[in-house]
């Protein structure tokens, strides 16, 4: 059966995340009058000529497969997705060797990643690195109703997970990792984290975002779902956004224990928020693993290509296990270097809090990453 989320909890719960997700900032390829924001010409990605390295979809996606299955589903669309969502939560019961009941899907991982922090807030705050993707957990501050506990600054920039440890009092019900790390690329160690999560959840649930995981060069080695089968306090974030290329289609999960599954269910929708054609794609996708290598192969000729023009410019990149890499700009900010890139058609992030000279740079399409390699050069020309 699929959970039936609480449509009044999830509503209030996810509010803050909700109106912030619904704000249209206008970009390239937008116009702005004082009543309304429009789209200049009907396209669904970036605009032609624009390098869109300022998100970490796999632009190779979706895969041949996946489009089969979407063009077939679409003439479904009329339906509800119930049906379709019980299948995939089959699909990913199996291959994780749990049964479904473990297993909650949401319009991408985001959804459900937001009803497991308002969930978690209900009793304690949630502890964080200083750094790491906190868009849904940001939710409980918000709304006021619990606050991110942030690590102190690591001079690597990886995750202390003996201050983590440290760190867990009884005011803490929530330790949230992203492993790999966004936005700073960095794979923790498997077996250290491994270690920490069994003891750290005898004191807090805790929640392991592996968004990236199947981006990494040993997926399966890497993971942290074991634990969730050895009844760990674990929780499992993945998502279709990333090597699936299916980050338009917006469909996530999580892997926990049936109890948890349920207890965060009171601030979802369930199958109301997803969709057949995402569905569908995901359902196409989930064993196209040679769809999957293929976009790997393609991820690490990108970052070679950034590594060394980073290199040849007298900057360096931290080690990424991910479809982004983090540059270390030395004395320059990062948001005017953003700024700089986007008047050469190079969109890239900008200012993580108070890490005002590392900047985050997506790997799309060769030829767009290769753009951001031509401007390079130019732009620290002129700042410098």
């Amino acid at each position: 059966m699929t959970i039936d989320f609480n449509r009044r909890g999830f509503l209030v719960g996810a509010a803050g995340v909700a109106a912030a997700a619904s704000v249209l900032r206008p970009s390239l390829g937008w116009a702005k009058d004082a009543t309304r924001v429009t789209r200049l010409t009907p396209f669904y990605g970036p605009a032609p000529g624009i390098a869109k390295l300022n998100a970490n979809e796999n632009p190779y996606g979706p895969s041949k497969k996946a489009l089969a299955a979407i063009q077939e589903a679409s003439l479904s669309g009329s339906y509800y997705a119930s049906e379709s969502a019980m299948a995939l939560r089959a699909m990913i019961a199996e291959r994780n060797g749990v049964d479904p009941e473990f297993v909650a899907i949401s319009s991408g991982s985001s959804g459900v990643l937001a009803a497991t922090a308002i969930n978690a807030a209900q009793t304690g705050n949630i502890l964080g690195p200083d750094l790491f993707w906190d868009t849904t957990s940001m939710a409980v501050e918000q709304q006021a109703i619990a606050k991110i506990v942030r690590l102190p600054k690591d001079s690597g920039l990886e995750i202390d997970l003996d201050a983590m440890y440290a760190a867990i009092d009884d005011s803490i019900s929530m330790v949230q990792v992203v492993n790999p790390n966004n936005p700073t690329g960095l794979l923790t160690d498997p077996v250290a984290l491994k270690a920490f999560c069994i003891k750290a959840a005898k004191k807090a649930t805790v929640l392991v975002d592996e968004a990236y995981n199947e981006v990494t060069d040993a997926p399966e080695s890497n993971t942290m779902v074991g634990l969730v089968r050895d009844g760990h306090d674990v929780i499992v974030a993945r998502t279709f956004s990333k090597i699936y290329g299916l980050a338009g289609m917006r469909i996530g999960y999580i892997i926990a224990a049936p109890e948890t599954i349920e207890s965060i269910g009171k601030y979802g929708i369930g199958s109301y928020g997803l969709n057949q054609a995402g569905l569908a794609a995901a359902i196409a996708s989930y064993e196209d693993a040679e769809f999957m290598d293929a976009s790997r192969a393609k991820i690490r000729e990108a970052r070679e290509m950034v590594y060394s023009a980073l290199k040849e410019n007298g900057l360096t990149g931290l080690p990424s296990q991910t479809n982004f890499i983090f540059a270390d700009l030395g004395s320059l900010n990062a948001q005017t270097f953003r700024e700089g890139m986007e008047k050469e058609n190079v969109l890239i992030r900008g200012i993580y809090r108070d890490y005002t000279n590392w900047s985050r740079v997506s790997m799309g399409r060769l030829e767009h990453v290769q753009m951001y390699v031509d401007a390079l050069p130019k732009v620290l020309s002129r700042l410098s």
